[in-house]
């Protein structure tokens, strides 16, 4: 057995089963040193939201305490990744450094000045995919360029092979490990005041709490998947999200368990692959933030920039706290304040309300939902903001402006959804909740609910701010 130890950095990929990272130093025979660095410091690293800070500390706590199990120990650090991981790797006296692969334009600057350092100082340094089906450099268009459009992009992905999961390593020799600091210490769940209690109350953070969720949506929501994902008051999606983003799960963990469905004829191969193209859609995201790394902050179509916003600081802060006067959206809102998480179809009319009916640049919307979504992920958020707004790659039209009255219609048409999350609105009803402004007076009496004071009237009119919204649009057309 080699004498110097091999160093492990966790990053994204808080699992032990197909870990590509850990499973690569466990068949070295070098006995384990583990590492999760909690980096803000770096620049360029985006710091974690709120809801994603909770979320890792239940994640990390997890992870502890499954390596704990394993007779090791995980090491807890902070700082510049370009300091600590070398004094790590000192005082272990590594020979030898994995990590899986990240695909931010600061984190691959980060990790490649390490590389460079590393082996300079003699260290073999292994890094490998642990997040994604396909790596973004392997999906290119006859040009040798990234695909910008969804289709074409999932038709050539779908064709390249996907490695196979693997399970838990059987080599646990653990080498002495240098000491780290107090998980409590670094303070990631809020406390004065704690408002993470819908979120603890909502999620099992951690590998075990994925395979749980994993087999949970095998066995109920990928039925009638297809029919079903666009229902907010129904149980059809997925809800892996934050378990991919923090690696709890990997992508081919996902794909063969739902397939694997598939082919013992438990679920229809229809709704197999709508959910599959919702995986691929993930991957695009991360083709596009790959290529193009300034997502979160600049157009995609440099033609937006023209676009003229509206900083209504008032409208936005009634959007965030689910008092716009419309139904959906506002269900939608307290969703994510409560759970850190929201539908993805009253996401798509959230966000499109904001953008569109208030004129709000969809940056401050990006914003918002990494502070509050616990599965805020650097490609996904901004992707599908860019998306909405009609900036992005492969994006919606931006004349296709969602009204919240005939989508709440549509998808929650008990009103079941609105019922649970905006509970004033409750005794309304089916014919008058999506629209409680056109109750009649003695339908909104018997209710309960008085316009203005325990409900609000909508902010904006949908008729006019869709005129205007179209107006401001017609501007940049440049046709």
């Amino acid at each position: 057995m080699p004498a110097s130890p091999a160093l492990v950095w966790f990053r994204d990929d808080l699992r032990l089963a197909d870990n590509p990272a850990l499973h690569a130093a466990q068949r070295s025979g070098r006995p384990l040193v583990l590492l999760y660095l909690l980096d803000e410091e770096s620049e360029g690293i985006r710091p974690l939201g709120g809801a994603a800070r909770w979320w890792l500390g239940r994640a990390l706590a997890s992870v502890t305490e499954a390596i704990e199990a394993k007779g090791g120990q995980l090491i807890l650090r902070r700082g510049k990744a370009g300091e600590v991981v070398p004094a790590v790797a000192a005082e272990a006296k590594a020979g030898a450094i994995y990590w899986n692969r990240r695909y931010g334009a600061a984190e691959i600057a980060v990790d490649a000045a390490l590389k460079t350092e590393l082996a300079q100082k003699g260290l073999m340094v292994e890094s490998f995919n642990g997040s994604l089906l396909h790596e973004p450099w392997t999906v290119k268009t006859q040009s040798g360029g990234p695909f910008k459009v969804f289709g074409p992009f999932y038709r050539n992905a779908a064709q390249h092979d996907i490695r196979r999961p693997a399970r838990v390593g059987s080599h646990w020799h653990f080498a002495e490990t240098p000491a780290g600091d107090e998980l409590r210490d670094w303070k990631l769940e809020p406390t004065t005041p704690d408002w993470a209690g819908g979120l603890r109350e909502s999620w099992i953070p951690g590998e075990d709490g994925g395979r749980a969720a994993l087999a949970a949506f095998v066995d109920g929501g990928l039925r009638s998947y297809a029919a079903g994902r666009d229902r907010p008051d129904m149980e059809h999606t997925s809800r892996l999200s934050p378990y991919l983003r923090f690696g709890h799960l990997s992508p081919q963990q996902v794909l063969a368990a739902v397939r694997h469905a598939a082919d013992a004829g438990e679920v229809r191969g229809t709704d197999v692959e709508k959910f599959v193209s919702e995986l691929y859609w993930r991957e695009f995201s991360y083709h596009l933030l790959f290529h193009f790394p300034d997502l979160a902050q600049v157009n995609f179509n440099r033609r937006f920039d023209g676009f003229e916003w509206n900083q209504d600081a008032k409208i936005e802060r009634a959007w965030q706290r689910g008092l716009t006067g419309y139904p959906l959206i506002d269900a939608g809102m307290r969703q994510l304040w409560q759970t850190g998480w929201m539908h993805n179809r009253v996401r798509m009319v959230a966000a499109s309300f904001l953008i569109k009916h208030a004129l709000v640049d969809w940056r401050r919307g990006e914003v918002w939902f990494w502070d509050t979504l616990v599965d805020a992920d650097p490609a996904n958020n901004a992707a599908s903001w860019q998306w909405v707004a009609g900036s992005g790659a492969d994006a919606a039209p931006y004349f296709r402006i969602f009204n919240p009255v005939t989508q709440g219609e549509k998808f929650d048409p008990d009103g079941a959804y609105v019922r649970r999350f905006v509970p004033e609105l409750a005794g309304l009803p089916d014919t008058s909740i999506h629209k409680p402004w056109q109750a009649p007076p003695q339908v909104l009496a018997q209710a309960g609910v008085r316009l203005g004071e325990t409900y609000p009237h909508p902010i904006v009119d949908h008729a006019a701010a869709r005129r205007r919204a179209l107006e401001r649009y017609q501007r940049i057309r440049g046709d």
